[in-house]
């Protein structure tokens, strides 16, 4: 433990409507900054967990001024990169790792099991890679009917799938990525920390969305940033009282440092919680 009383920390955070203020939500003035300064702190470990692959985590880096990270979980946790200055250095192993779950198949091989079913529309090919096929659904679809449905499919073939929904608010659509097994983003941040010897009391993961909901209600302590869409709250609620992750588990609610608790703001309250003494880095 450094002086100040803050040991060292694993910061994982997802990007889109949790560090990014593109959501509808205002963000609170200077909260990035203000994040941006504590990470740099020579205790915290920063890593970028998100659906975007590396060109577009890049692009957000550049666009709204983000710290840079020590690792990039990508592509919903399907890639994992280390970042040395302006390396980006892919860990082939983790892909070794979740490869065995599709038995040798990739996700192109796995788009006929899938045909037939309406309500799915294949994403741009730019948005899918080896081990993720990613759909686009309409919203209002009723989900638990469809993903039982591409269960079965899965089932049959003996494959072995995470089905993983979320929601762009933004674009007003509903989001459905096919993963292996092994491959979400909570089995890529659980990597992280093995690989890098942090446990859960040395380990914050942020998010906003669906796709955020394994770790957030897993044992990993994890904040829900005050800007998540309803639903998402809902169910990270519903789901934590059932799997009794409930102390692990933070929703942010503002009033932290002056700032409403959106974005950067939350994740920061969420860092605070868990560890009071990185407080005196916000200051």
């Amino acid at each position: 433990m450094s002086r100040s009383g803050l040991r060292k920390l694993l910061v994982c955070t997802d990007l889109d409507r949790t560090l990014i203020p593109n959501g509808a939500q205002p963000e609170s003035p200077g909260a990035r900054e203000r994040f941006g300064r504590f990470v740099k702190q020579p205790q915290v470990t920063l890593a970028y967990v998100s659906g975007r692959d590396e060109g577009l985590v890049r692009e957000a880096i550049a666009a709204y001024g983000l710290p840079m990270p020590d690792w990039v979980v990508g592509d919903v946790g399907t890639t994992i990169y280390r970042v040395e200055a302006d390396r980006w250095l892919p860990w082939r192993s983790w892909q070794e790792e979740i490869a065995p779950s599709w038995r040798g198949l990739t996700a192109t091989g796995l788009i006929p099991l899938f045909e037939g079913l309406a309500e799915l529309r294949l994403q741009e090919p730019e948005k899918q890679n080896r081990y993720k096929l990613s759909y686009y659904l309409p919203l209002g679809v009723d989900v638990g009917s469809l993903l039982h449905r591409m269960e079965g499919r899965l089932g049959e073939e003996g494959l072995k799938a995470s089905l993983i929904h979320s929601v762009d608010e933004a674009a007003g659509t509903g989001l459905l990525d096919v993963l292996p097994a092994a491959a979400t983003k909570l089995h890529a941040v659980e990597h992280l920390m093995r690989q890098q010897g942090f446990g859960a009391n040395e380990t914050v993961f942020a998010g906003d969305s669906g796709n955020d909901l394994p770790v957030i209600t897993s044992t990993i302590p994890s904040v829900l940033v005050a800007n998540a869409h309803p639903d998402t709250i809902r169910q990270a609620r519903q789901q934590v009282e059932e799997l009794g992750t409930h102390p692990f588990f933070y929703l942010a609610r503002g009033d932290f440092l002056g700032m409403n608790g959106n974005y950067s703001a939350g994740i920061l309250e969420g860092i605070a919680h868990f560890h009071p003494p990185a407080r005196t880095h916000m200051e």
